[in-house]
């Protein structure tokens, strides 16, 4: 069976000296069928500038999907790159995550019809994040556990994730007791799925508009395929200023709503009424 071809879609608001990172990782994977959108939600000209220069000599083709900064919306942004997406199959991450270079090969050796899938993260301190270069990404060197213990502290966790293969990563997504869910960082989905469920619910502020999009797949009639510890992602830190309660409580609800009443379908989502 032919492998699908990927749109990554990657999230970013006005932090170029991460997104420049996450793109030297998009340089160098060994999965070449796909192409990038951008879905910026409304980030100053040096965002533009830096995207720009990297597309006269990237290896895969980039679009900029930008809209005016009128405040957090990046659920709606991230329905027009939906919808502006080219290929059959779309992953998702953030442009704080620079992806290992088996990333997108990880997502489309497990896509299979009637799924999605759900990978994690290993989140990094500041030193570290701060520290990894462009030499560093291209050479993989980020992506090693003495490398990364080398220049600052790596947790438990993520040092487990960055050291097992094949056999043992499979065991371990069997195993885990984290939810297979639908997390901004690293997931993918069928754009038939997203585009029958209406994408994501715009309503949806910072804390959980990936998990509730995920709930709908669910409800859609989805299974999940858990691929934490195969498909590897370093999440750079940085602060969380939009981050409130009031969006919190508000999404909860939302959700409650997707779960009490079994809704696959978003009214405010890529399609108005």
């Amino acid at each position: 069976m032919s492998l699908p071809k990927i749109t990554v879609i990657i999230a970013t608001y006005n932090k170029t000296d991460w997104l420049e990172k996450v793109l030297y990782g998009y340089s160098v994977q060994t999965y070449k069928d796909f192409d990038i959108i951008i879905a910026d939600d409304g980030s100053t000209g040096e965002t533009k500038m830096l995207i720009d220069s990297f597309k006269s000599n990237y290896p895969v083709n980039i679009t900029h999907a930008w809209h005016e900064d009128e405040g957090y919306r990046r659920q709606k942004i991230l329905n027009e790159a939906i919808v502006m997406a080219k290929n059959e199959y779309i992953l998702f991450t953030d442009g704080d995550c620079i992806p290992r270079e088996d990333f997108v090969e990880t997502h489309a050796n497990h896509a299979e019809q009637g799924y999605f899938l759900s990978g994690g993260y290993c989140k990094l301190n500041m030193e570290l994040s701060e520290t990894i270069s462009e030499t560093d990404i291209k050479s993989h060197n980020c992506f090693d556990v003495k490398w990364l213990k080398s220049k600052g502290e790596l947790g438990s966790k993520n040092t487990m994730k960055l050291s097992v293969k094949d056999g043992l990563a499979n065991f371990l997504d069997v195993v885990t007791p984290t939810g297979a869910t639908f997390n901004n960082c690293n997931s993918s989905a069928w754009k038939s799925d997203l585009i029958a469920i209406n994408g994501y619910d715009e309503r949806m502020q910072y804390g959980g508009p990936d998990r509730e999009l995920g709930e709908r797949l669910v409800n859609f009639g989805m299974k999940t395929k858990q691929i934490r510890y195969k498909a590897i992602c370093l999440h750079l830190d940085h602060a969380r200023g939009y981050k409130t309660q009031e969006s919190l409580d508000r999404n909860l609800a939302i959700r409650a709503k997707v779960k009490a009443e079994n809704l696959k379908w978003t009214e405010f989502g890529i399609k108005k009424d």
